[in-house]
């Protein structure tokens, strides 16, 4: 499994949103006109993306590593190369033989749905102290039976088995990391930042934490955030979040890594806000999408513009389905500030060669 995908795969499961109702309501549009099909042929006159660079670069990584996947595109890959050299404001798509097809939305007026995901960037030591004491574990490869639930981890399970692979100072932080599906961990000793990939899970049954929040009246479902887990997180003692948290008896293990990129289910490096996860079934690994995301403040509320963007399909999920994007926000704490709050809507195109016969509606 890929560490992107496995971050999508659980992330949407936790029952994050983020902002509260209006705010996300407020980011809809309705100027398109009622769809009457999933993808819809329409004329597009597009301002300059502002991420022509970051896009050249993550279709450069697809060349690098992905050479079927680029060969696949390469046509498609040609033209919008082309499209951006010339005069954008004055040429559309068709001038370069490439049509548009706008998403219908979640409620065929055009409105996609925006998520999104980050990688973790965490502060760790090798050995435990008094502060640094949470254990993050590589997989148990000799364990006779089931594996242990998450409480009984908590409770010492692996204990004596050297599987610890660092120690950070945050329980709940570890936590959104097993979310997330990896991270990268600082080990503030002045060696590299080493990746903490995705190894496995302990297969027992996964709960999400916000949802069991918003049903036990700790959160409201309007409020629920990262940043609201993580605020509430650190008022309880540690013996009352253990207890919280081992509801979720599912468990998340590691594999250190040095030097390795985040991948998509693709298998290509992501390029943050230039890689996009979506439905396959809708759109096709290495598609080029034509992102209007709706910008946000320091508190995720919208500010009531957009940005228009060049994203490529790079990753899937297994909640990501039909009308949603899951956009990956990079690496970091300002990523994860994003990702946290990322509950909204924007207008997003398919742009494909004008002969591409296989374009799904």
């Amino acid at each position: 499994m890929k560490q992107a995908f496995s971050c999508i795969l659980i992330i949407i499961a936790l029952f994050i949103t983020s902002c509260r109702n209006r705010l996300v309501s407020d980011t809809k549009q309705y100027e398109s006109g009622k769809f009457s099909q999933a993808l819809n042929l329409v004329q597009l006159h597009a301002t300059q993306p502002i991420n022509i660079d970051d896009y050249r670069q993550q279709i450069t990584l697809i060349k690098l590593t992905s050479p079927s996947l680029y060969k696949k595109n390469a046509e498609l890959y040609a033209a919008i190369d082309e499209w951006i050299n010339s005069n954008i404001s004055k040429r559309g798509l068709n001038y370069v033989g490439l049509n548009s097809y706008q998403l219908a939305g979640i409620d065929s007026w055009g409105n996609t749905h925006f998520t999104s995901y980050y990688t973790p960037e965490l502060k760790a030591r090798r050995t435990p102290d008094e502060k640094f004491r949470y254990p993050l574990y590589a997989m148990p490869t000799h364990w006779k039976g089931k594996l242990p639930t998450r409480g009984e981890i908590y409770r010492g399970a692996l204990d004596e088995l050297n599987l610890e692979l660092a120690y950070t100072d945050s329980l709940v932080d570890n936590f959104l990391m097993e979310v997330q599906g990896s991270g990268y961990i600082d080990f503030e000793d002045g060696s590299p930042l080493v990746f903490f990939a995705y190894k496995g899970k302990n297969k027992h049954k996964y709960k999400s934490i916000g949802r069991l929040m918003v049903e036990q009246g700790i959160i409201d479902k309007q409020s629920m955030s990262m940043q609201s887990i993580k605020a509430w997180a650190a008022k309880q003692t540690e013996a009352d979040l253990m207890q919280f948290l081992q509801q979720n008896q599912s468990f998340v293990f590691f594999t250190p890594q040095l030097s390795a990129p985040v991948v998509g289910s693709s298998g290509v490096p992501l390029v943050a806000k230039s890689a996009v996860a979506a439905d396959k079934r809708l759109l096709a690994p290495g598609s080029v999408l034509l992102v209007e995301m709706p910008l946000l403040n320091q508190q995720g509320q919208f500010t009531g513009q957009r940005e228009l963007r060049l994203m490529v399909v790079l990753d899937v999920g297994g909640a990501i389905k039909g009308q949603h994007l899951d956009i990956y926000q990079g690496i970091g704490s300002a990523a994860g500030q994003l990702a946290g709050y990322y509950n909204h809507y924007g207008r997003v195109w398919l742009i494909a060669p004008a002969h591409n016969s296989h374009v799904k509606s």
